[in-house]
């Protein structure tokens, strides 16, 4: 009697493969049919709208805790959008950046926990715009897995980079998305030919604009953005794109831990607030 073999999508070339297959026959990733290999499955490169409703959401969630968590003194931002503007106690508390909440408070975990906190909800629905259109963008070019990664490099090393510039306090998402950015520029560049151009000509219409913003609006930190690029570029460098490496375990693995800090970062810095908002209402 013939034995039937299971066939699932391979996680990461998203082709069918036997479950028992010890390596995938068309990308050669190892154990396709692994239950770790298929809870990493998010993060392959052929679903990278829901890593984007991920991180949206998460922004947008994190908005609205720290609109919660106000302690009564306005933000910056007045007129019709004032009581939409968290203040600085609720922005501190759930994890905003620079020399004060790293240098004087110690708070390390402050430099992710700044890329998914904004000042106001025109802050928010800007950043989110650009998340919205250059993560599917990076994501075409590297894939999922290494998406995220870079995401997550280009956010870090904008906020160090703010840190070392003497930056007191600093928050928002541009500097993750300009890691985006740097990733794209690198892959342009490295890539060439007609396709490498054309990335590199949209990519730097938005460094152009990043630019004239940071020169004509005060309060933008040009610091995050340029550590941003550099950081995504650096990280692109090490991963390579789709062209010279497909993906494989290894980045689904190292998109897995930065998206396991990135959660326990977030998750600290939710139960600091809950404690401050608690203590502060006995």
């Amino acid at each position: 009697m013939a034995t039937i073999r299971q066939t699932i999508l391979c996680p990461t070339c998203r082709r069918l493969v036997s479950r028992d297959e010890k390596a995938c026959p068309w990308c050669g990733s190892t154990h396709p049919g692994a239950w770790w290999r298929r809870a990493f499955s998010i993060l392959s490169g052929d679903n990278p709208q829901l890593a984007l409703k991920v991180i949206i959401s998460i922004n947008a969630g994190m908005f609205l805790i720290s609109l919660l968590l106000n302690s009564g003194m306005p933000g910056e931002a007045q007129g019709i959008f004032g009581s939409l503007t968290p203040d600085q106690n609720s922005l501190f508390t759930l994890g905003a950046t620079g020399t004060i909440p790293v240098l004087r408070s110690g708070r390390l975990w402050s430099l992710i926990n700044a890329g998914y906190l904004h000042g106001g909800i025109m802050h928010l629905l800007f950043n989110m715009m650009a998340v919205y259109q250059l993560f599917p963008m990076t994501a075409r070019e590297y894939g999922t897995s290494r998406t995220i990664t870079i995401y997550c490099c280009g956010g870090l090393a904008g906020f160090i980079l703010s840190v070392l510039a003497g930056v007191p306090m600093t928050i928002g998402a541009s500097a993750p998305v300009c890691g985006l950015i740097g990733a794209l520029l690198y892959y342009g560049k490295s890539r060439g030919g007609r396709w490498g151009e054309a990335v590199s000509r949209e990519v730097m219409g938005w460094i152009i604009s990043l630019a004239l913003f940071g020169f004509i609006f005060p309060g933008i930190n040009n610091w995050g953005h340029a550590g941003g690029i550099a950081g995504g570029a650096a990280a692109a460098f090490v991963l390579h794109y789709r062209e010279r490496q497909p993906e494989s375990s290894r980045h689904q693995i190292i998109a897995a831990a930065c998206a396991v800090a990135t959660l326990l970062s977030l998750g600290w810095g939710l139960i600091d607030g809950a404690v401050a908002f608690l203590w502060g209402g006995l």
